[in-house]
C-alpha cells in the first residue's frame, strides 16, 4: 500500500509542475511560440522517473520529487522566452 500511495504521490506532483511549466511557458511567451519539445522531454523525463520510483520502492519520494524539479528547471532555462529574458538581463 506504501508502494502504491508514493508512487500516486509522484504522478500527481510530476503532473502539476508539468501543468505548471505549461502555464508558465504559455504566459511567458506567445502561443505560436510555445515550446512543444521540451514539454514533451518534461514529460517523459516525469513517466521515466515514476517508473523509477515505482520499481525502486528504497527510493525517498521526496528525492524523485527534487530531482524532478530540478530537471523541470533546466527545460525551463532552455525555451526561447527564458533565454531572451535572460539576455535582456543581461544587457
Amino acid at each position: 500500500m506504501k508502494k502504491t500511495l508514493s508512487t500516486v504521490f509522484m504522478a500527481g506532483f510530476v503532473i502539476l509542475v508539468t501543468a505548471g511549466f505549461s502555464f508558465a511557458e504559455y504566459a511567458a511567451g506567445s502561443g505560436d511560440n510555445f515550446p512543444y519539445f521540451q514539454l514533451g522531454c518534461l514529460i517523459i523525463g516525469g513517466l521515466i522517473m515514476v517508473s523509477l520510483k515505482h520499481k525502486f520502492p528504497k527510493i525517498y519520494a521526496s528525492e524523485v520529487a527534487g530531482a524532478f524539479a530540478l530537471y523541470t528547471v533546466y527545460v525551463a532555462l532552455f525555451t526561447l522566452p527564458v533565454m531572451e529574458a535572460i539576455k535582456n538581463w543581461i544587457s
